[in-house]
């Protein structure tokens, strides 16, 4: 059986360690406890944490014990990583709300029966920090010139950078000390824009309690124009069927481009990597099975294998110009709506196709708006009760992929 090191290297998930021969050497040889952190700043994972849970699952299966980390206390600072702009603020009520859902999803992929793995919040010790006492214990470690340095930094120093934001990577390093004092944590996992803050924590473990801590970080998913993957023109993709239907979430990885195909399997899947490779090496038109197998798979993970088979029955139907499957993206309408016609400006904002007016006149002036399989030629184009079907539905598509269902309540 392949080590941990070596499934994550041979996988493609490993982007930069701290140290990579000793990382190794105790992946090979020893059970260790470690740990990744996810803040809680909205009330659902997205797609772009799913890989960090997809690695932790990983070493979980190898015999390593996971620690999920909630940041009920580092999400009252924010972590400027990545961000031009300082978060928003949120209330200590919202981020419990946040994470007690976080927990719920990450159950379904992290074992945490029998203390298998274990789920904590770092609200536990860092909202009652003196905070003298901190800057005496932690802060001294730190170089102000250095922390500068850090990409996490540079990209907020242009607009302003906050005393209150240069605090997260004091905070987030104390973080790994706190594990690892009380359970043994030696090493932490993030993905790779989290790269200086994961070295803050190890240099501070070094040298606070003169032992090993150890740091490995991720490659993020991006499109081949190098943009984070997971991103629609509705906003994010959530792990929440609430947010992202089952039939959405199949869709976004139903259509990914060709070049990412493989890599996604690696990553998002357990597939055998003899199956990734095979999946990935189609060509032309073959590589559209490789991505339904891509869709299928992450879905079944995510929402369970009932919800894969209803998306990937609904994608196939579309397809082949069926369009009726209850797995579709539906909006329920009020008939009176329709009584005396309704544009088709209007009706694209009321399903939530479009996030303003001048883009919904865009696409239709474009022919990117079908209703049941008629282009609508105008922007003065009236929808009315007489284009429902004798099941009081009616079919919207929006450019080559996206299908909306309307359904007279």
């Amino acid at each position: 059986m392949k080590s941990a090191f070596e499934l994550l290297k041979e996988r493609g998930f490993i982007e930069q360690c701290t140290h990579e021969d000793e990382i190794k050497n105790l992946l090979d040889n020893e059970k260790i406890t470690f740990y990744t952190g996810y803040d809680p700043t909205a009330d659902s994972l997205t797609v772009g944490h799913f890989l960090t849970v997809m690695a932790m699952a990983h070493m979980q299966r190898a015999g390593h014990k996971p620690i999920v980390l909630i940041g009920g206390g580092t999400t009252m600072v924010g972590d400027p990583t990545g961000k031009s702009d300082m978060r928003k603020m949120l209330t200590k009520e919202d981020i419990d709300a946040n994470a007690d859902r976080f927990k719920q999803q990450l159950s379904k992929f992290i074992d945490f029966e029998d203390d298998k793995a274990l789920m904590i919040n770092n609200a536990d010790w860092l909202l009652d920090l003196n905070y003298v006492e901190f800057l005496r214990e932690v802060g001294v470690h730190f170089s102000v010139n250095r922390m500068l340095t850090a990409e996490c930094y540079k990209s907020r120093m242009e607009k302003g950078l906050t005393f209150l934001e240069f605090n997260y990577m004091l905070m987030q390093s104390y973080d790994f000390l706190a594990l690892n004092r009380a359970h043994n944590c030696v090493l932490q996992l993030g993905g790779n824009d989290q790269w200086s803050n994961i070295l803050g924590g190890v240099e501070l473990i070094r040298r606070k309690e003169g032992k090993p801590a150890y740091g490995m970080t991720f490659t993020l998913l991006t499109t081949s124009e190098g943009k984070k993957m997971g991103k629609t023109e509705k906003g994010a993709v959530w792990l929440d069927p609430q947010k992202t239907t089952p039939y959405d979430f199949f869709q976004y990885w139903r259509n990914i481009e060709d070049a990412k195909v493989e890599q996604c399997l690696a990553l998002l899947t357990f597939l055998p990597m003899d199956e990734v490779k095979r999946l990935g090496a189609l060509k032309d038109s073959e590589i559209n099975q490789a991505k339904e197998r891509l869709a299928y798979e992450i879905t079944k993970l995510v929402h369970g294998e009932v919800e894969a088979d209803k998306a990937k029955e609904a994608a196939r139907s579309l397809f082949h110009g069926g369009a009726k499957s209850g797995s579709i993206p539906t909006t329920e309408l009020n008939q009176e709506d329709f009584n005396d016609g309704i544009d088709i400006i209007s009706l694209l904002q009321k399903t939530s196709l479009i996030p303003s007016r001048s883009e919904g006149r865009r696409l239709v002036q474009q022919g990117g708006v079908r209703i049941n399989d008629e282009k609508v030629d105008t922007i003065e184009h009236t929808v009315t009760i007489d284009d429902f079907d004798t099941d009081s539905s009616l079919m919207i598509k929006k450019g080559k992929k996206v299908y909306h269902r309307v359904v007279i309540k």
